[in-house]
């Protein structure tokens, strides 16, 4: 048996809520739903999408480097997302900013609520660390 290799933030609703932010699995790393979280593991930025959107990406960017992989390497992504009609073309800018020309599949999830009050997004991903970076 190995040991699995577990990514956490340290940030507090880790050990309150009794989660890691991810875990690789072989060749695959499954993340955690990642959303806008400050250093301190503080909410922020709570009703802007957009920022909440960015600072999301720059959590998941974290686990990323932490195994050492890319965002071409995603393989999958589940976005939650608060008035999705509302949200959905800034879902999108986001999406191909982060991505660019990469291309992995995608599931939008329209929400009535999240965790946190004024909380519009989350993301979950699946990688495969065997993929081209």
């Amino acid at each position: 048996m190995t040991a699995m290799d577990v990514f956490n933030h340290r940030v507090p609703a880790e050990s309150e809520f009794g989660y890691a932010q991810a875990i690789k699995s072989r060749d695959l790393i499954h993340v955690s739903g990642q959303l806008s979280l400050d250093r301190a593991g503080e909410f922020v930025h709570a009703d802007d999408f957009t920022a909440q959107l960015e600072q999301t990406y720059a959590n998941a960017d974290k686990v990323l480097d932490h195994f050492r992989v890319t965002r071409n390497q995603i393989v999958s992504q589940t976005l939650y997302v608060v008035n999705l009609r509302q949200h959905a073309a800034a879902a999108a800018a986001g999406n191909l900013t982060y991505f660019g020309e990469h291309r992995p599949v995608s599931t939008v999830v329209g929400v009535t609520e999240l965790t946190f009050p004024g909380q519009v997004v989350e993301i979950a991903f699946v990688v495969d660390e065997k993929l081209p970076a």
